[in-house]
């Protein structure tokens, strides 16, 4: 990530998505992102996290493929930018390997920062020694099929979260959180504070201070008991 992200699909600029924000709103997390966002951007899926410690943060650069067919996967790596995620899904999710390591490999050379895959990948030992973060919701050897022509940068929806071309996708071990790319420079500095406020209650959990008094649970009790 060496300059500026743009959205793609025509989104326009996404002047808070710089490289050190994408880089920060990574290292903060999805979890993080996601409770300091509102709660908004949920990817409700279970999801295998192919490279295991591995998290990123960048742009959605989109797919619709037909069911059961990755033909717009081989025409995506065409399209591909340094830093970008790519978000792949079908009509109805399957078990079926939109990817294998030959189209990761593209994706990799392309300087692409992650990919997200509703339905299944294959090659799991192959892309784990690539280090390109993936998070699939299968790993399934059934191939896919080449025949019907789908879309590329359109909105789609992922685990109940919609996902527009050019929204930020934050990915890590936890799972997955959405921010929409106008809402990026609000979201981080949230982020941030949550993240300064946890340090401080960390510390005093840490000297034997309760999280029932601190966060005000033990009167939500209480009342609940009269």
């Amino acid at each position: 990530m060496s300059e500026p992200t743009k959205a793609v699909g025509g989104g326009g600029p996404l002047a808070a998505a710089t490289p050190d924000a994408l880089s920060e709103l990574a290292r903060l997390g999805s979890a993080t992102v996601y409770e300091a966002g509102g709660r908004r951007g949920y990817v409700d899926a279970d999801l295998h996290q192919i490279v295991p410690g591995s998290r990123a943060a960048g742009p959605a650069r989109t797919v619709r493929c037909a069911q059961d067919d990755n033909l717009m996967v081989h025409a995506v790596m065409a399209e591909a930018r340094p830093g970008e995620v790519l978000v792949l899904t079908m009509p109805t999710p399957a078990p079926v390997a939109l990817v294998g390591d030959l189209l990761a490999t593209q994706a990799q050379a392309a300087g692409v920062a992650a990919i997200l895959i509703d339905a299944s990948v294959r090659d799991v030992e192959e892309l784990a020694r690539m280090g390109l973060p993936i998070w699939a919701r299968w790993v399934r050897v059934k191939g896919a099929l080449k025949d019907t022509a789908g879309e590329i940068n359109v909105p789609v929806v992922l685990g109940g979260a919609q996902i527009r071309p050019g929204d930020i996708v934050v990915l890590d071990a936890d799972g997955v959180a959405v921010v929409e790319h106008e809402r990026v420079a609000e979201v981080l500095e949230a982020s941030r504070g949550r993240e300064r406020k946890e340090t401080v209650k960390r510390e005093r959990l840490q000297a034997g201070a309760k999280s029932y008094d601190l966060d005000g649970l033990r009167s939500v009790v209480e009342a609940q008991r009269r």
